[in-house]
């Protein structure tokens, strides 16, 4: 039986019409090294999903690109026929190669081809949500973006997908797609130390679109750390909790999306994520990013 999930940090988000918790779970850390290839321990990675589905985490972000395949066959293995309510996000845009590259796949056949991909996988009729994945390994990058998120909003008024998103993207891609279609979230590199959507995290707040952070500790300096590791500390917590309490606290559109290949990790960062920082904490910790 599921936890309730007003056990979980940070209550509830409705993505469009999909309520999830902002708790969540990222699936890439399941494939192996390098995001390729099958986890050195699979009944480990299907044991860590149905803990998912057991403590009532109801949004898991996945990609048919993690492995390649390897993550969507292995929430089909753990959890189909999935939970009510759970919702499971994808992403495309991107492949990989032999040599565990992430070569760009957007034309319009790449992205119909990722879509089918995707359902057949997962073992689904429609995805809860797709996110358009932009840029490449590197960052962003200002580039149009419309063909592929047309083939996506396309695909959309077909019924293959209920919700669409943006990932890796810049302030203008993403005004981009709304002008074609509505979208429900945005996935973005953001952390304590690495704070250039604050701006765009408050004014998709304002819009009631979700940010959807990854690398929660990526990017930091030594000193960035060092000030992180203090808190963590006189808090005695892990520094990974207080980070993903501080991106919690932050802004009440942001989900979490911590992966993690062990169970134990899990709960522990679900723990870290309910911690109540003090203003002073906070203050502390703001110095990290400016």
């Amino acid at each position: 039986m599921g936890t309730s999930t007003t056990t979980l940090p940070g209550g509830t988000w409705t993505l469009g019409d999909l309520a999830v918790t902002r708790f969540g779970y990222g699936a890439m850390q399941l494939a192996g090294p390098g995001v390729m290839g099958p986890p050195a321990d699979r009944d480990g990675a299907l044991a860590v999903l149905r803990e998912v589905a057991d403590l009532g985490i109801t949004h898991i972000d996945t990609a048919d690109a993690y492995g390649p395949v390897i993550t969507n066959e292995l929430i089909r293995a753990a959890l189909h026929p999935y939970p009510q309510g759970l919702v499971i996000a994808t992403k495309v845009g991107a492949v990989r190669d032999a040599q565990g590259g992430w070569p760009v796949a957007r034309r319009p056949e790449d992205v119909r081809k990722a879509v089918h991909d995707n359902l057949d996988h997962l073992g689904l009729d429609v995805l809860d949500l797709v996110n358009l994945r932009v840029g490449d390994v590197a960052g962003r990058r200002e580039e149009p973006i419309a063909e592929a998120f047309e083939t996506l909003a396309e695909l959309q008024q077909h019924g293959l997908i209920r919700h669409l998103g943006m990932s890796n993207a810049t302030p203008a891609q993403i005004a981009e797609a709304q002008s074609i279609a509505p979208i429900v979230c945005v996935q973005n590199h953001y952390n304590l130390a690495h704070r250039e959507d604050d701006e765009l995290i408050d004014r998709l707040a304002e819009q009631g679109i979700a940010y959807v952070p990854y690398f929660p500790l990526g990017g930091f300096t030594p000193l960035q750390s060092a000030t992180l590791e203090a808190v963590a500390a006189r808090l005695g917590a892990a520094p990974m909790g207080v980070a993903l309490a501080w991106l919690l606290q932050r802004s009440p559109n942001i989900l979490l999306i911590p992966g993690t290949s062990s169970v134990a990790h899990l709960r522990e960062n679900i723990a870290g994520a309910g911690l109540t920082l003090s203003p002073d904490d906070l203050a502390e910790l703001d110095t990290i990013g400016r």
